[in-house]
């Protein structure tokens, strides 16, 4: 169906247009200059030495986890709302995910105590999502990570641009993983970055991201060496020359659209703080969000499916971050996970609805999706 207002959408124009055109003419399609001059300007953008574009956020946690020797007889901590790649990408080197509550129904992100209670003599790392875009308590969770020596990983597939303490999120711990595909706040289509600070963990991911080769294509055709060798299990996760040449005019745009997303946020509470059937999360948050999502908590007597409904029926697409991981039939066939062991992320996969948000929504566009919602509120809650 065509909506009236989608739930996200996309800041392209001609700048993106001409750029993967001139990729197109020069014929090199994957792993070039271009790809070179990206990395090089989200590491100087994020302040860290070393980025590494990759085909996804997925391969991206594949490789920091692969990276820091985690496997078989390892664990894992993390949260269980999240998008799955995050507990996938634990399970692809043969390791456990052990889920971790989130704070409460107003943060929703990983609660730093329950992943304290959870750390035994196999857990080898932590994995954080920042969730929506708004930063974990990292000075608790590295406590935490520093006490017991564990890795810590950040998955920042919401955060690009979002700040904890005045230092950008994936930068905090060993390893961040960004995502870039379409509904995100840098959008690439399919695409992501692994970043580090760590010599030899920067030297892993280079290997791994292309089959374990020393060389590349492009290493070969500038003359800079004829053959390779192969000193690693890699993958084939590199990226195109298009995606980064989008990714560049992303970047370029990024600052200012983040900073279209916090208006648009504070809009919305602003015309929703009175209203008694939902609740907004995050509204005390101190840190600096990227604002990816907008997520709200509906009242127990109101029936999601039916509110959803409603709005789709106006022209309003919504949708849930997320339904809680550990109860996805896989993860219950697989480890025995039953409801009830995470309270907290079970009761907001219940009751939470994202609303859209994206940096071309007009003044207009919120204060119909409010009027609408509050209408709708009224009707379902009957």
């Amino acid at each position: 169906m065509k909506w009236k207002i989608s739930l996200s959408d996309i800041d392209f124009g001609e700048e993106e247009i001409t750029a993967v055109t001139k990729v197109l003419k020069s014929k090199w399609l994957t792993m070039g200059e271009v790809t070179q001059e990206f990395e090089k300007r989200f590491a100087d953008y994020l302040g860290i030495k070393y980025a590494f574009a990759v085909s996804s956020g997925t391969a991206a946690l594949h490789i920091a986890h692969q990276v820091l020797g985690i496997g078989k007889e390892d664990k894992v901590i993390c949260p269980s709302l999240t998008f799955i790649a995050t507990a996938n990408s634990i399970l692809y080197t043969g390791a456990t995910p052990v889920f971790a509550d989130i704070t409460g129904l107003d943060d929703f992100n990983i609660l730093p105590d329950d992943i304290a209670g959870k750390i035994t003599p196999k857990t080898k790392a932590v994995t954080v999502v920042h969730y929506g875009g708004y930063p974990c308590d990292m000075n608790r969770i590295m406590e935490a990570t520093k006490e017991h020596n564990l890795y810590l990983i950040e998955d920042a597939a919401h955060a690009v641009g979002a700040e904890y303490n005045g230092k950008k999120c994936g930068t905090i711990g060993d390893i961040g993983c960004f995502s870039f595909f379409s509904n995100k706040n840098l959008v690439t289509g399919e695409g992501g970055m692994i970043v580090t600070d760590n010599d030899e963990f920067a030297r892993k991911i280079k290997l791994l991201r292309s089959h374990g080769m020393t060389t590349l294509t492009l290493d070969r055709y500038k003359g800079h060496a004829h053959s390779y060798d192969v000193v690693e299990l890699g993958y084939n996760y590199r990226t195109t020359e298009i995606s980064s040449a989008i990714g560049l005019v992303q970047l370029s745009k990024l600052d200012k659209n983040n900073r279209k997303r916090r208006e648009i946020t504070n809009q919305y509470r602003e015309l929703l703080g009175n209203t008694l059937e939902i609740q907004i999360p995050f509204k005390n948050s101190k840190e600096k969000s990227s604002c990816h999502l907008f997520p709200v908590l509906l009242n127990k007597k109101i029936s999601r499916e039916r509110f959803m409904i409603g709005l789709k029926e106006m022209g309003i697409q919504t949708s849930i971050h997320y339904p809680p991981a550990h109860l996805f039939s896989y993860y219950r066939k697989r480890f025995g996970f039953q409801e009830g062991s995470l309270p907290l992320t079970e009761e907001v996969g219940k009751r939470e609805i994202t609303l859209p948000l994206y940096p071309m929504l007009s003044r207009e566009d919120i204060i119909y999706i409010v009027k609408t919602l509050k209408e709708m509120l009224s009707s379902v809650g009957r």
